[in-house]
């Protein structure tokens, strides 16, 4: 056990706390998991920054008993590895998921990781306390944190939570790349973390650090003074004779005399010459990452920081309602949804922490309006009145590419219409952001294709026109319902349903087909079974494993309740459910939708990668869709497991997924996962080759396992996933939009998989003038190209707000090549007073596939293989926190 006391003992009385929990023999810095292949056994920045997230959210939960349930206990986490499964378990009770916060907690440590891969950061010494530039880069540390806090108060959290993670990154890295422990210092900087506060003793430019080393470990090559110096790293900028290196295996600067280096990276001598410090280095940064946690929290209040770390259980409410005279039928089953959801759930844990509004008519759209206040939501919500308008198509993905933008991630969308849209165009890119944000999309249209209706028309319409929405739908993992006035207020329950974090089951196969029932396996984790059909259906039967069927008759039956409203059946199975092999036959007309839903603890989150063996770090390069053509890490992180193993009791466990295309539901290939490290931790991972990803288009995720006491396990991915034919990647340097500015932004584009003719286009929201060097490229294989973009900023924009920059690249003419987009959001911020840097655009971090290009004069096109070889297993780490509360000035 570590004892910190000492190392606290600066802070005097408002330490309330000091948790002690085991350290593991590691080290730190390396910027993820991939990272340990390079240096087994060390502790990286998403180790810290999840493990210091963990304390202070388990200060928060000691701090604020929930309603209705007993206070935790300081005891019962002693000695223990926190999870944060069983945090939630403990605070909110057993069942409550934590997907959406180890969601939240991925953002922020993926933002972290990125600092050492993307080209406008892994070279920037301000960014990394590199080359003696230590009150730069406290000068950029203070302003990533400042622009954090902007960011959560304007409700825009994932944008917080990247600037959050840039800040961590450059905080821990303070104690790894600086002499600090080696002056023999016990605590962190008292001052890293406050704006207007001097770092002082530093070196200065004539001032020798270190001797020469040929070695790969130099314990002793710092000179002997108490200044605080930090290592050069590379060429630029060069380092002056007598200063000390970064060091380690690709610091070109570490050849030059003096040779050798300082950094405290990981466990590695040939990465870091002091790897022998580097578990004070760690411990360290830890500490600093808590304190930045706790100041957040202490700035931005509980619900606040809550908020940022979606701290809860709850799904957000988010309603996109068509305004026109025809919807007031719509208009109060939308209110009469939301002041059920809200009044059941006020007090409760699954209270939604998060409400957005969006309506829409013709020719407008908007405003959004978003809020925390459930009451503020009720007010807005119920001043909407059906007016005007009654023709139709109208702006509905408009208005819900604006309430993507504006919800967080995880989150369900609903859309309540009675028209076609207007702005179909728009329909790719609204796919693109629904799996960007993952979001889920629910449409509930009062107006069958196949009815006549009453409305004024300005055009002969489409028999196809909703196409657009069940496009929308099948990317988000949503659905489009059908429906009539005299049912849409029973029908729209499906929104508190949704809103109760239910899974979605896989069916086998997943669409109706005559003659052959649709097969999925209950487990024992399941409850709350439901399952839904729509369409012009005569008959169904729903069949457990013992042969008992649950009947289109409406009321009670042998498993279930069934009720129908029109051409829409909901059957609520009976609890506890039946465990094996359940079947649904369906008799119809066309093709009718079934979808099975279900409450569980066990869940899972998934990300791609890259895996990269060169640059300053080895790690795992983040892309948020896969690319054509390369080779892919598929991270699979499962929740629900906590530690419901340490009672004796068997554990759950998967075996492998399985990829299928959508909608048809061909398997495309069954890949075997391998545990990566502790089961606790729920982390696997598959090797996804570029055979598998060579054809752009949609597929779905499943994971199957088995529970236990052997009985199968099955989960889907809420939403299916996109091969993208090329890697578009777009970026601003580090910093922030100033009004009255012109901020140069960067493209990158690459193709894996064959030429490529592609058209690029650019928008931004809001309408600020956006230009461009780049808008057609032709790409062989294994091409890139570089283009810029300059993005002028209003005297008149509004400061703390979040403009977004959308890039789309599109085959030319009859193309079959889907779009691509990437999506960079950046921040407005009016320079504070003690801001002495210019305030530059900054990279919010990994966009649509990576994050970033680096910057060049004109439009480039160059050759290249993308690099990573395949990762093995690897252990994985926990950092054993030291919880504390801080007291915390003003800031």
């Amino acid at each position: 056990m570590l004892l910190l006391e000492e190392s606290l003992s600066h802070l005097g009385p408002s330490v309330l706390l000091l948790l002690q929990l085991l350290l593991p023999p590691a080290s730190a810095f390396f910027p993820n998991i991939w990272s340990l292949l390079a240096a087994p056994g060390s502790i990286t920045h998403q180790d810290l920054t999840e493990e210091a997230a963990l304390n202070v959210t388990l200060q928060l939960f000691l701090e604020q008993p929930p309603p209705g349930r007993p206070p935790l206990h300081l005891e019962d986490f002693l000695g223990r590895t926190l999870l944060a499964d069983d945090l939630f378990a403990a605070y909110f009770g057993p069942g409550f998921p934590s997907r959406r916060f180890r969601a939240a907690l991925g953002e922020v440590s993926r933002a972290n990781a990125a600092q050492d891969f993307l080209p406008t950061s892994k070279n920037d010494p301000d960014l990394h306390f590199d080359a003696e530039r230590l009150g730069q880069g406290h000068t950029r540390l203070v302003g990533a944190l400042r622009e954090t806090l902007v960011a959560a108060r304007a409700l825009d959290h994932t944008l917080a939570r990247q600037r959050l993670g840039a800040a961590l990154h450059a905080l821990q890295d303070f104690y790894s790349h600086s002499n600090w422990v080696e002056l023999g210092k016990q605590q962190p900087h008292p001052h890293l973390l406050w704006p207007r506060r001097e770092l002082g003793s530093l070196a200065q430019v004539g001032d020798p650090t270190c001797s020469d080393c040929e070695e790969l470990s130099c314990p002793e090559n710092l000179l002997g003074f108490t200044l605080l110096t930090s290592g050069y790293f590379g060429t630029h900028p060069p380092k002056p004779p007598g200063k000390c290196s970064h060091g380690g295996h690709f610091d070109r600067s570490s050849s030059q005399p003096p040779r050798g280096g300082i950094n405290k990276d990981s466990t590695s001598p040939g990465f870091s010459p002091h790897h022998m410090l580097h578990l004070q280095a760690a411990k360290l940064a830890l500490l600093a990452s808590i304190q930045a946690f706790s100041l957040l929290r202490s700035r931005l209040g509980d619900s606040g920081f809550s908020r940022l770390l979606d701290i809860s259980p709850a799904s957000s409410l988010s309603f996109v309602l068509d305004t026109t005279g025809s919807m007031g039928e719509e208009i109060n089953a939308a209110k009469i949804q939301a002041r059920h959801i809200v009044e059941q759930r006020r007090g409760s844990p699954m209270e939604p922490v998060h409400y957005v509004l969006v309506p829409f008519h013709d020719p407008g759209f908007g405003p959004v309006f978003t809020t925390s206040d459930p009451d503020s939501f009720w007010q807005q919500l119920n001043e909407i009145q059906a007016l005007g308008g009654g023709d139709e198509p109208e702006m509905c993905l408009s208005a819900l590419e604006l309430a993507l933008l504006h919800t967080p991630p995880l989150s369900d969308i609903f859309v309540f219409t009675d028209a076609s849209p207007k702005d179909a165009f728009l329909t790719n890119r609204v796919e693109s952001l629904t799996q960007e944000r993952r979001c889920r999309v629910t449409f509930l249209v009062t107006e069958d294709p196949s009815r006549v209706q009453h409305r004024a028309r300005r055009e002969v319409l489409s028999p196809l026109r909703f196409e657009p929405y069940e496009a929308v739908a099948l990317a988000s993992g949503g659905e489009v319902i059908f429906t009539k006035d005299q049912h849409i207020r029973d029908v729209a329950a499906i929104v508190g349903d949704s809103m109760a974090d239910l899974v979605t089951l896989p069916l086998e196969p997943p669409v109706v087909v005559p003659g052959k029932p649709l097969v999925f396996i209950v487990d024992g984790l399941l409850q709350r079974l439901t399952v839904r059909i729509h369409g012009e259906v005569s008959s169904f039967c729903i069949r457990n494993p013992a042969g008992v069927c649950q009947g289109q008759e409406e009321g009670e039956g042998p498993l279930g309740h069934t009720r129908r409203f029109g051409q829409f059946w909901m059957v609520t199975m009976n609890d506890p459910l039946q465990k094996g092999t359940w079947e649904i036959q369906v008799t119809a007309k066309g093709t009718p939708r079934v979808r099975v839903q279900a409450q569980t603890s066990l869940d899972f989150l998934f990300y791609f990668g890259i895996p990269v063996e060169e640059g300053p770090h080895p790690g795992l390069y983040p892309l948020t869709q896969p690319v054509a053509g390369l080779q892919t890490q598929l991270l699979v992180e499962v929740t629900g497991l906590g530690s419901r193993g340490e009672s004796g009791d068997p554990l759950p466990h998967f075996s492998h997924v399985v990829l299928r295309g959508v909608p048809k539901g061909a398997e495309l290939g069954r890949v075997p996962l391998e545990p990566m490290g502790p089961w606790e931790r729920g982390l696997l991972a598959a090797s996804l080759s570029p055979t598998l990803l060579s054809t752009a288009g949609p597929f779905s995720l499943e994971l199957i396992g088995q529970d236990g006491g052997g009985q199968g396990l099955h989960r889907a991915a809420p939403q299916p996933c996109s091969v993208v034919p090329v890697l578009l990647e777009l970026s601003g340097p580090p910093g922030f939009l100033a009004p009255g500015t012109k901020a140069p932004l960067g493209l990158h584009i690459a193709s894996f998989s064959g030429p490529q003719d592609l058209d690029l286009r650019a928008s931004v929201n809001p309408s600020f003038a956006l230009t461009s060097n780049l808008s057609r490229v032709l790409l062989e294989h294994n091409e890139s190209a570089w283009g810029r973009l300059w993005l002028e900023v209003p005297d008149s924009a509004t400061p703390d707000s979040v403009v977004v920059v959308t890039v789309t690249a599109m085959g030319r003419e009859a193309s079959s090549v889907p779009p691509t987009h990437a999506f960079l959001r950046l921040l407005v911020l009016a320079p504070a007073p003690q801001d002495q840097l210019a305030a530059p655009a900054h990279s919010s971090g990994p966009v649509l596939t990576t994050a970033s290009p680096g910057f060049h004069p004109s439009t480039l096109v160059t050759r290249g293989i993308a690099g990573g070889g395949l990762a093995g297993n690897t252990w994985w780490g926990t950092v054993g926190g030291v919880l504390l509360l801080l007291g915390l000035a003003s800031w």
